[in-house]
């Protein structure tokens, strides 16, 4: 996998009027779904998000993931780990947020973090994250085995468009919140985090737990992308209602 070789400004054959139109129709069908999977109470789905800064991550989540009752979905948020998650190893705080039985978990970022930040900032040595890989796939099998279903979206941006919505977020004195200038010397290790992206991706794409890389400088076009996958997966777990209990023929309820 090689990021470079993609497109993220790419539309794919898609009018913009057109893919709203169905990216409704895929918000509908997701809700009945989960609706599904919720009264079913059988099985788990866990979405992970990942990208660099300002791929809209956010962004998905809030126009995507609000097709679920969030009585059923929960999302969670990794950031840098405490002092009681530094003394476990690196899975302890990713378990204990994965999806129960019914559920569907949402990470806006995630486990991968330790084979990104970590690389790039040079946190571990190389032969401590780089036997990570094979970690997290032994998780995520896991975790499949025991009934979640593991669904990875990567987000790509280029350079220059992280740039516009960098600068975006400055002049919105609403979104100058999410700006800090931590961002600008992230913005530095560009390169090297495609290089940790495309390992990452290569490495841990998996048929449990595969990698979907989303062109996504287009918002309307990241939205229908993320909907139609994420509502085929549910699908093909063709979750349904429980059969309803034995009640007495002639019940009335006063």
């Amino acid at each position: 996998m090689h990021l470079a070789d993609l497109d993220p400004s790419g539309t794919y054959g898609f009018e913009k009027a057109d893919a709203l139109k169905e990216t409704a129709e895929q918000l509908v069908r997701l809700g009945s779904l989960q609706d599904r999977l919720w009264a079913e109470g059988k099985r788990a789905v866990l979405v992970v998000l990942q990208g660099i800064d300002a791929a809209g991550k956010d962004g998905t989540i809030q126009k995507v993931m609000e097709a679920f009752n969030p009585q059923g979905c929960v999302v969670s948020s990794f950031k840098v780990p405490t002092t009681e998650e530094l003394a476990h190893d690196f899975l302890w705080r990713i378990h204990k947020r994965t999806p129960g039985k019914g559920e569907i978990g949402i990470f806006n970022r995630s486990h991968y973090e330790d084979v990104l930040v970590v690389r790039v900032h040079g946190l571990a040595p190389k032969s401590v994250w780089s036997k990570r890989y094979d970690q997290i796939n032994d998780f995520e099998q896991t975790l499949a085995l025991n009934g979640t279903t593991i669904v990875k979206f990567f987000l790509s941006i280029d350079r220059e468009e992280q740039r516009k919505r960098f600068q975006a977020r400055y002049d919105d004195p609403t979104k100058r919140w999410k700006f800090s200038l931590g961002d600008l010397e992230e913005r530095k290790r560009w390169d090297d985090y495609q290089a940790a992206f495309d390992d990452m991706l290569s490495k841990t794409s998996t048929d449990w737990a595969p990698w979907y890389v989303i062109p996504a400088n287009r918002n309307w076009l990241r939205n229908l992308a993320v909907s139609t996958i994420l509502a085929d997966t549910l699908a093909r777990l063709r979750p349904a209602y429980p059969a309803p209990p034995d009640l007495p023929a002639d019940l009335v309820i006063d």
